[in-house]
């Protein structure tokens, strides 16, 4: 069995009277994509801040290859902070270079790293342009080309897609999964699930400081049971979420997920709309990670 790359062993962290991370623990294999979710003020940060050797736990062990994080391991290390800021006069190369050169790499080292990323995100007619000139999408995508441009074996993203369009944000998911093919380790904190989803082989969900679910997404979407049902139809369904079957509904566009009370009241919810509706497409489906994320915290806590 691999061993672990990162380990997390209870830990806590308060602040005054708020407890903002209580008895966390979780490990990371090497190669994995791990996300930390939950809705603001959940611990994320906190945590991440921990990891990164910014913030002390009050109690609890982290260990890197199953030792203490020493000050020479940061340069194995690529880190995205949430809260961040550039130096408004230096154009975007000048930028980048820098941090790479902190981070131990030569001019000759970093160059091709940086026209390799400035061109898969659309900015290479922005390299020698000033930072104060660059939109926030724009900002983003070259403080995540400084956290990785090192080539750091383990990359610590806090809240990477925050702010981001549709587009930025798929482009950004090509690049994590880009550095995952290139056998880097990837820890990132977000709320946004569709992302989460699609990159994350292990995720924790957690709430007001605690771990509310961690594992696999695999595992945990199944282990949600068999109780949604993907419903297309013609006709007004809005009578369907006031039937007795029905725990609650998610609306889309061209189509609704439903989530049943039990799973053996499937074919009773059937019976009660196959003559009310025209339906297009019935299927149970493995419940969605926004789904499994909303049924863990509470949609109230959103």
């Amino acid at each position: 069995m691999e061993p672990d790359l990162i380990e997390l062993k209870k830990l806590n962290k308060k602040y005054d009277s708020v407890q903002a991370v209580k008895d966390i623990s979780f490990s990371i294999k090497p190669g994995e994509i791990f996300g930390l979710l939950g809705p603001n003020g959940a611990g994320k940060s906190t945590t991440i801040k921990m990891i990164m050797n910014i913030l002390d736990p009050d109690s609890g062990q982290i260990l890197f290859d199953g030792k203490k994080l020493k000050a020479s391991d940061n340069e194995k290390i690529g880190y995205l902070p949430e809260e961040r800021g550039m130096y408004k006069k230096s154009t975007v190369t000048e930028f980048i270079t820098y941090f790479g050169m902190l981070k131990g790499r030569s001019i000759e080292q970093l160059e091709m790293e940086i026209e390799k990323w400035l061109t898969y995100f659309d900015l290479h007619d922005w390299r020698y342009k000033k930072t104060e000139e660059l939109s926030k999408g724009m900002s983003q995508k070259v403080q995540f080309i400084t956290s990785i441009i090192h080539d750091p074996e383990i990359i610590i993203l806090d809240e990477p897609f925050s702010g981001l369009d549709p587009l930025s944000m798929d482009k950004l998911r090509g690049a994590i999964l880009l550095l995952k093919d290139a056998g880097k380790t990837i820890i990132f904190s977000t709320h946004v699930m569709e992302q989460a989803e699609k990159i994350c082989s292990h995720i924790m969900i957690l709430n007001r400081g605690e771990a509310a679910i961690t594992g696999s997404v695999s595992e945990i979407k199944s282990s949600f049971g068999n109780k949604m049902i993907a419903l297309e139809f013609d006709g007004d369904g809005s009578f369907i979420e006031a039937l007795e079957e029905v725990e609650s509904i998610i609306k889309y566009p061209r189509y609704v997920e439903v989530e049943l009370k039990d799973e053996e009241l499937a074919d009773s919810f059937l019976r009660n709309i196959i003559d009310k509706i025209s339906i297009k497409r019935y299927e149970r489906i493995v419940p969605s990670l926004h789904k499994v994320f909303i049924s863990s915290i509470g949609e109230d806590l959103l």
